[in-house]
């Protein structure tokens, strides 16, 4: 774990010598506030909760994350720095956990900076702090599985905008996984029991409950399956690859 620490220390302070942290957090802000007062309707809900804050994350994900991620990678791979890596001391699981863990830990932030509208609906109402925290985590979770998603891409290419679109179009994919407008489309001419696995890649469903602070192993499971299996796949991808 010493090789992943050193791997994550090294990636999460790069973010911070660029330009790339700050205009990320600052977009993230301004948007994640946008749709919560204006579109989600905080004031005008006249409820003591955030759910006008978390039911938004999914599209504020989907749009955020991709470009935190696909430079995980293809940069890496388009520079040929890749191969100097293989040199060092460390298993390549070592620099897939540490570079994943560095870009969470970053999202992570950011979506600590949004701590003042946590304050605000406690100032003006009494709200169930334990939901919220709850739907924080499931937040993060959600995170994780869009960057997971977004690395493994990126060690597939070395064009970062092709790794881009990539990420948005496969997450818009399981986000969309268990709404009506998919699940239609399949019903009538799919067996029952391939819609339902359709329906439980969804990433909104799982979220959606977290949101609400309900606490499912079952959706606690699914983003940590979804990352370990991804971050895996990521690891063959880069040992196959590699001499690209």
């Amino acid at each position: 774990m010493n090789l992943v620490s050193a791997v994550f220390k090294r990636e999460l302070r790069s973010y911070f010598v660029t330009p790339v942290a700050y205009v990320f957090i600052v977009v993230f802000l301004l948007l994640s506030g946008w749709v919560t007062f204006f579109p989600g309707g905080f004031y005008e809900r006249g409820q003591a909760d955030l759910s006008a804050f978390f039911s938004f994350h999914p599209w504020l994900y989907l749009f955020l994350v991709p470009p935190l991620s696909m430079r995980l990678w293809a940069e890496e791979r388009r520079q040929g720095s890749i191969e100097l890596l293989m040199t060092l001391p460390l298993e390549l699981w070592h620099a897939v956990l540490g570079k994943f863990l560095a870009a969470w830990a970053f999202t992570g932030i950011a979506l600590a900076l949004t701590f003042p509208i946590w304050l605000t609906v406690n100032y003006l109402g009494d709200p169930d702090n334990g939901a919220i925290f709850t739907a924080y985590v499931g937040s993060l979770l959600l995170a994780g599985g869009f960057l997971a998603i977004g690395a493994c891409v990126s060690a597939l290419t070395k064009n970062q905008i092709i790794a881009f679109i990539i990420t948005i179009v496969a997450c818009l994919l399981l986000v969309l996984a268990g709404t009506p407008f998919v699940l239609d489309f399949f019903s009538g001419w799919v067996p029952s029991a391939i819609i339902d696995a359709i329906a439980s890649l969804s990433f909104y469903t799982h979220f959606n409950s977290l949101s609400r602070g309900v606490i499912d192993l079952r959706d606690v499971a699914f983003f940590a399956l979804l990352i370990g299996a991804t971050l895996y796949a990521n690891t063959i991808i880069l040992r196959l690859t590699k001499a690209d």
